[in-house]
């Protein structure tokens, strides 16, 4: 059964660091993609970074040349995410899927089939 765990998440304020961390279980993560995903009150649920199974790393406009996304040796992927801002609060979430993802659905929650439970960053001003 496929297990999603994520941890890392916290408070800090603008311009701050945190490293968000997602450990896999259940599957041989490498030949999945995995992907970040975020949620703000009252907003959809969005894409932020994809790290697909051939290498391809995709991220979103709002964190590009701020977050990066990285697999571990052992079955994590992470997500680096410096220059803080107070837009970036939100729960986050770790996605993984075994099937191909349109180029245009990587950032779309519906393309993704197995989650975890999410972890809170808050960015204060």
């Amino acid at each position: 059964q496929v297990q999603l765990v994520e941890s890392g998440g916290g408070s800090v304020q603008a311009g701050g660091s945190l490293r968000l961390s997602c450990v896999a279980s259940g599957y041989h993560y490498r030949t999945y993609n995995m992907a970040w995903f975020r949620q703000s009150p009252g907003k959809e649920r969005e894409g932020v970074a994809v790290d697909e199974a051939d290498g391809t790393v995709t991220y979103a406009d709002a964190v590009k040349g701020r977050f990066t996304i990285s697999r571990t040796a052992t079955n994590d992927v992470d997500l680096q995410m410096d220059s803080l801002k107070p837009e970036d609060t939100a729960m986050y979430y770790c996605a993984a899927s075994s099937i191909f993802i349109d180029p245009w659905a990587k950032l779309v929650q519906g393309a993704w089939q197995y989650w975890g439970q999410g972890t809170q960053v808050n960015v204060s001003a």
